[in-house]
């Protein structure tokens, strides 16, 4: 038979030994092949070194072990409201805003020392420990009043500028991350700040966050350091137009005066919508920043 001729064979079924061909010299052709009854085919049995190719697929054994065993792994459960909710406005935030982030860092010598030197007396006084998150509120309130624009929001048309700082302060909880307000932050002094962002916490691990706590904002600060992230893109929390993300502290080879030195250091970041805030405002904004962090006597007594 001829190449082709015992393929064809092969996918029949067909053994070409048992045919009678009536091609030259009693070859099998095509023609015995196609002429040959199904019946008839159907009745020889196979070859003892019959190949696998005329067997039923093995593929449909092999599917159905990984879906029995990805049903087993995989646990299907239903979006809380609260997260659908972030999620939400996490989207918005993407479609609606032009969103940018620019970044610094932050020599953090001056706080720790500030927080050793009068850490112990501040909370026996103020019954609240002296975090950095009560440093930076300040720090943003002070640089709000010198860049308007970030501490401002749009509506319709228009650009509404605040003459004060509701700071949302972003807070982790296990149904997801909400942001409570601290409201008229730039008249609060660092206890106060402090008390109310314990304030928060405890009434987020006791479910008793109101929804007016929640309400307003005209700038938000997130502190992923808590969690250990070095670095990464806060996302605006609308309709506000500027966020400050705050991060671990690691110490870093830095050079001062000529010199290389080892110094805590802090990287920070500001997203702001581009819509309201120019680069330079926006560069200015978190310099600002960081220069109040940098040298927290100042600051403290501006304010």
């Amino acid at each position: 038979m001829s190449p082709s001729g015992r393929k064809l064979a092969r996918e029949m079924g067909v053994e070409p030994r048992e045919l009678t061909g009536s091609g030259r010299g009693g070859r099998v052709t095509k023609d015995d092949l196609l002429k040959r009854e199904p019946a008839q085919a159907a009745s020889i049995p196979a070859a003892p070194d019959q190949s696998s190719e005329s067997r039923p697929p093995a593929a449909v054994v092999v599917q159905t072990a990984p879906q029995a065993e990805s049903q087993e792994r995989i646990t299907r459960k239903p979006m809380t409201p609260i997260r659908k909710r972030i999620a939400q406005r996490l989207v918005s935030v993407r479609q609606n805003t032009a969103m940018l982030t620019t970044f610094n860092e932050a020599d953090m010598t001056e706080v720790l020392q500030l927080r050793k030197k009068h850490g112990e007396h501040f909370q026996s006084r103020h019954n609240v420990k002296l975090g950095f998150m009560s440093l930076f509120v300040r720090a943003c309130c002070q640089a709000l009043r010198e860049f308007p624009d970030v501490n401002a929001s749009i509506e319709g048309d228009d650009i509404l500028y605040h003459n004060f700082c509701d700071i949302g302060v972003a807070v982790g909880s296990e149904k997801g991350l909400v942001v409570p307000v601290l409201r008229s932050a730039e008249s609060m002094t660092l206890a106060e700040i402090e008390l109310a962002i314990a304030g928060f916490g405890e009434k987020v691990r006791s479910n008793r966050l109101a929804l007016a706590d929640l309400e307003g904002g005209t700038f938000t600060v997130s502190n992923g350091g808590v969690y250990g992230s070095l670095l990464s893109t806060p996302i605006l929390n609308p309709p506000q137009s500027g966020v400050l993300g705050m991060h671990a502290i690691q110490e870093r080879a830095v050079v001062r005066d000529g010199e290389i030195v080892i110094r805590p250091m802090m990287y920070l970041a500001l997203s702001y919508d581009h819509r309201i805030v120019d680069g330079r405002e926006a560069v200015g904004f978190l310099k600002r920043v960081k220069e109040y962090v940098e040298e927290p006597e100042e600051m403290l007594l501006e304010g």
